[in-house]
Order: C-alpha cells, then sequence, then structure tokens
C-alpha cells in the first residue's frame, strides 16, 4: 500500500502542472468564447463558427498592445487609470494587480532585477528577496533613504509576501534572473534551473 502511494504522488507530482496550466489556458479560452462569441454571434448569425470568440480574444489583446504604443491612446489610457484610481475599494485591487502583472513585464525588469539574499538576526539566517526600490524622493519622509533598499520577500507556495526596507549594506546580491528567483522561493527551494556554464 506504501509503494502504491509513492507511485500515486510520483504520478500526481508529473501530471499536476500540465492540467494546472492547461487548466488556465481553457478557462481564458472558455471565457473569451463565452463573452466574445456570444457578441460575435449576434453581429454575424448565420456565419459564426465555434472558436471565433477565442480568435477575437486574442486580435482584440494584440489589438490593444498596438493602440498603447501611440501617444494620445497611451494618454486616454492614463487618465482612464487615474479616475479608477479615484474610486475607493476598486482603486486597491486595480493597483495591486497591475503593481503584480507589471512585476513581470520583461519591458520592465530592468527596475529591479536584483536578486539578494538579507540577513535575518544572526548573519547565519538569510532570506531571498528582490529589489523593487532604490529610491525613496518620490515617497513621504521616515519610508525610506539614501541608504536603504525596499526588498519583497515572497512567500513560498502561495501568492503573497512582505515588503521590508533594508540597510544596503545588509544585502548580498546574487547572481540569479528574477524569474529564476521567484521559481526557487515560491517552491520552497524545490525548483531552481541550473545555471549555465559560460
Amino acid at each position: 500500500m506504501k509503494k502504491i502511494g509513492k507511485l500515486f504522488l510520483q504520478g500526481l507530482i508529473a501530471i499536476l502542472p500540465i492540467t494546472l496550466t492547461l487548466y488556465l489556458i481553457y478557462w481564458l479560452a472558455t471565457a473569451a468564447e463565452s463573452v466574445l462569441g456570444q457578441a460575435i454571434r449576434f453581429v454575424i448569425k448565420d456565419y459564426y463558427r465555434p472558436g471565433l470568440g477565442v480568435l477575437a480574444g486574442f486580435l482584440l489583446t494584440v489589438g490593444v498592445g498596438i493602440l498603447l504604443r501611440l501617444w494620445v491612446v497611451r494618454k486616454v489610457f492614463s487618465l482612464g487609470e487615474t479616475l479608477v484610481q479615484k474610486i475607493p475599494g476598486i482603486k486597491s485591487i486595480y493597483s495591486s494587480v497591475r503593481d503584480l502583472v507589471g512585476f513581470f513585464d520583461a519591458s520592465k525588469q530592468k527596475e529591479f532585477d536584483k536578486t539578494v539574499m538579507i540577513s535575518v538576526g544572526d548573519d547565519d539566517t538569510r532570506l531571498m528577496g528582490l529589489v523593487t526600490r532604490e529610491s525613496f524622493a518620490d515617497l513621504p519622509e521616515g519610508i525610506g533613504d539614501d541608504t536603504t533598499v525596499a526588498v519583497y520577500l515572497p512567500m513560498s507556495y502561495q501568492l503573497g509576501g512582505f515588503t521590508v526596507m533594508v540597510p544596503k549594506d545588509k544585502i548580498r546580491p546574487v547572481d540569479m534572473k528574477v524569474d529564476q528567483a521567484m521559481k526557487f522561493v515560491l517552491t520552497a527551494a524545490v525548483s531552481a534551473e541550473e545555471k549555465k556554464e559560460q
């Protein structure tokens, strides 16, 4: 019985990541088909084919990306964001989601591409984190100064973490990319990509 349990766990570990990935893709496709498919069906009743909602969702997303390259559209989008951020409750949800998504934006990773270890208590205990801010000039006094950096400490196996202000002399840089560090921490150090030899 113990051997069967071990084999089951081994199979589950192999199947679960791909199953969850496929389910997420399925959920996105179903949502696009449900919402956009109905709109397309209403406009072109006789010519509608299953999958047009997914195609429309993909094209709409690419279209928004293209439009956001135009200054006028970026300005209108920025004004819309400003209005959304004035609505109590919605503001905090929208800001949190936007910042989380922006954290993984490859075009913005240069702003916080430093993986570091910070000492906790004695120097033998360290936490891995990501430097998210090195300047506090635009924030109220008392949050940070020239000798401080903000470090995000993600928690293993869940969405969440802590942002701590740490003296610069208490951090030690680690030669690891942000996505590798997140994978390492979120899996409780179980998973890590091997460093490629140069």
